[in-house]
């Protein structure tokens, strides 16, 4: 561990916590931020926006980390380098199966690791899974999510999206992001409890483009799964049964 600044999260150990929740979109620190007591800007860097408050006494950092698997890895990473050992990601996610309506909440039993970079830390046969801590608070809190497999991948607008999508639909998978698989994969690999939440934006074989300006635009549907998501996320870092 190190007290040197990071150089991407200019996080240090003077946050002087072990918890955190990461989010992909800088503007969602800011609304992670009312939820939370005495908010303490942290830093902007890159896509690295932070903040520090207290939830029910307990306090826990809310950071940015961008898109995709490389930036959210190196988020992580840093997030150890400073002493967090218990990472929640909360996220937007596309509903791989019919019947997921918009603000679902959607929570990774498991990660499909259909990215390049989690290869290059363990190979494909390793699997990216939660914390059972963690997942079981989520269970305590949200026994209506939607749990199942998602699929973390690299490509947004790619040719081929049906054919993918309804392969791994197909398969099971209940939702994708780009950035879950990445953190629990370093977060295994560092000793840290990691688990995912999202809220569904896109219904399956519905509009991707259309979900995600929804999304910026403030739908009532889904603003209520981003609230309700991060609400979840704060509910389970601040239980007494997490423990230190």
């Amino acid at each position: 561990m190190t007290e040197e600044l990071q150089p991407h999260t200019q996080l240090t150990t003077a946050i002087k916590t072990d918890r955190a929740v990461i989010v992909g979109d800088p503007a969602r620190v800011d609304k992670a931020a009312k939820l939370l007591d005495n908010v303490q800007e942290w830093a902007f860097n890159r896509e690295y926006k932070s903040v520090i408050g207290e939830y029910k006494g307990q306090r826990i950092l809310v950071m940015s980390t961008g898109i995709g698997a490389p930036s959210a890895a190196i988020g992580v990473e840093e997030l150890h380098n400073v002493k967090v050992d218990k990472v929640i990601r909360v996220g937007s996610a596309g509903a791989m199966q019919s019947g997921i309506g918009l603000g679902k909440l959607i929570i990774g039993e498991g990660t499909v690791r259909d990215d390049g970079l989690t290869k290059q830390y363990v190979p494909a046969e390793y699997p990216a899974v939660p914390d059972y801590q963690l997942m079981a608070l989520a269970h305590k809190y949200a026994p209506d999510a939607v749990y199942g497999i998602i699929r973390s991948h690299d490509g947004f607008y790619m040719d081929n999206n049906a054919e993918v999508e309804k392969f791994w639909s197909e398969k099971g998978i209940v939702g994708a992001d780009m950035e879950s698989g990445a953190m629990m994969i370093v977060g295994r690999q560092r000793g840290m409890k990691t688990l995912s939440i999202l809220n569904n934006v896109v219904l399956y074989e519905g509009d991707l483009a259309a979900g995600v300006n929804d999304l910026v635009s403030g739908d009532d549907l889904m603003a209520a799964g981003e609230k309700a998501s991060l609400k979840l996320a704060f509910d389970i870092l601040s239980d007494q049964g997490l423990g230190d």
